[in-house]
């Protein structure tokens, strides 16, 4: 990367900056998503490789500024790890998962305070954990964490499908009233039924966003199905709603027997609570 950067290196990479190659960090974090989703090892192999290039990347534009280096992120975290561990790397105990939850809980409580006793910190609100830049649907779900752990949640399941239907009944209200309403309005209430949601993904312990992934690749699967038994794209726009619907149910019928993988419910106190 140094060389990369270099004036003798390569002219695109020297253009780039912090916010520039921002969209390809994102893109190479959805490409390993992909790669797991479908168990695809060897590709799983490469993408990885190109979101590491994305951390070189930032910290040679760092290193360049004066910051830190690649070397002060390794050792960073290789602190954290150690500090977050003490039952692996200390003296601490921990059996089960929900002992290091409480003990990974303790740490950051623990770090927050540091970082409170700073010289000119803003007072904390219990909510300021949860970056308000993060993707809503990943937004959504750690603000409903951080709320249960201050006590402010539904007692169970049960109670978050009767929030469901409530929020469904709103939104169809809205729905109702249009035009003589908002689209705000019907953003809101959209927008309050998907909150839900999301909460109850958290109650299932089910991770929202793979979930919906899934469904996204049910659906082009399903569609796809519905395509090549219809002969192409022409036929699906010409069909009636009638045979539409006969070619889902056969596309449904045809792809329901794959074997559902298990990655939408896997979980770890690290990417739940970082």
């Amino acid at each position: 990367m140094a060389r990369l950067r270099a004036p003798a290196g390569c002219p695109w990479d020297r253009e780039q900056t912090f916010d520039s190659i921002k969209r390809y960090t994102l893109e190479e974090t959805y490409e390993v998503f992909d790669a797991i989703d479908r168990r695809a090892w060897p590709e799983l192999k490469d993408e990885l490789g190109d979101l590491l290039l994305q951390v070189l990347f930032y910290a040679q534009m760092a290193d360049e500024a004066g910051y830190f280096s690649a070397e002060d992120v390794a050792r960073t975290l290789s602190a954290k790890l150690i500090r977050r561990h003490p039952h692996v790397f200390g003296e601490a105990v921990a059996h089960t998962s929900a002992d290091v939850n409480k003990t990974w809980e303790r740490i950051k409580q623990s770090e927050r305070a540091e970082r409170q006793s700073a010289p000119e910190s803003a007072p904390a609100r219990y909510l300021d954990e949860v970056p308000q830049y993060l993707p809503a649907m990943l937004e959504a779900s750690k603000l409903g964490q951080r709320a249960a752990k201050a006590g402010f949640d539904w007692p169970d399941v049960q109670g978050l499908f009767a929030k469901l239907t409530e929020e469904t009944e709103e939104l169809r209200a809205e729905v109702r009233r249009a035009p003589n309403v908002a689209r705000e309005a019907i953003a809101d209430e959209l927008g309050d039924l998907l909150f839900t949601a999301v909460n109850l993904a958290r109650h299932l312990q089910i991770e929202p966003e793979f979930a919906l992934r899934r469904a996204n690749r049910k659906f082009r699967e399903r569609f796809n199905h519905m395509e090549a038994a219809a002969g192409g794209m022409e036929p699906i726009r010409s069909a009636s709603l009638e045979e539409l619907d006969r070619m889902w149910r056969a596309a449904k019928a045809a792809n329901d027997s794959a074997a559902a993988s298990p990655a939408a419910c896997e979980s770890h106190p690290e990417t739940a609570s970082d």
